[in-house]
């Protein structure tokens, strides 16, 4: 039997899962680097500049982040079938390699094109792209379209706070 081999199973959920190099013992409570991030549109009107504004991070608008700029990517689509689309195409570039070199795309962050739910083709629609990526969703907030960005984030976004609480 071979004892040099890892245990377990090596398992890929959108992505391999790396086991961390050993390094010099420290204190459990070590904190990494803040991660910042660089928003990024799929088409024009995503909502990049809102988003920046209430999350934090770098508005890029709809170019790639410049080698001064966070390189780690959260790409920003609405929910309609073209924002979508784009959306599609963008995840696509990253894949291919067909992005800016030292980029890293982290996630995609879908706005509510309107208030309620989606029809069921674009519900499917998301569905196909969760299954590829991790997906942020960010309700219809009509302050947002008056301009007013006061107050805390909408509840439903919690997780997209804790992701990016270290670019605020």
């Amino acid at each position: 039997m071979r004892t040099d081999m890892r245990q377990g199973p090596e398992i890929w959920i959108r992505g391999p899962v790396t086991v961390p190099e050993p390094g010099p013992p420290g204190p459990a409570h070590a904190s990494f680097p803040a991660r910042r991030f660089s928003w990024v549109g799929t088409h024009g009107g995503a909502g990049v500049s809102t988003l920046a504004a209430v999350y934090g991070g770098h508005d890029s608008g709809r170019d790639w982040p410049g080698p001064s700029d966070p390189q780690s990517v959260l790409l920003v689509a609405r929910t309609h079938a073209a924002g979508l689309e784009s959306l599609v195409r963008a995840v696509e570039a990253f894949r291919r390699g067909e992005t800016p070199a030292g980029l890293d795309l982290d996630a995609v962050v879908l706005v509510a094109d309107a208030p309620g739910r989606l029809p069921k083709p674009l519900a499917q629609r998301v569905k196909q792209i969760e299954s590829a990526i991790d997906v942020y969703r960010v309700p219809w907030v009509p302050g947002w379209r008056l301009g007013d960005l006061s107050g805390n984030p909408p509840r439903e976004t919690e997780a997209l706070v804790r992701l990016t609480r270290a670019a605020r």
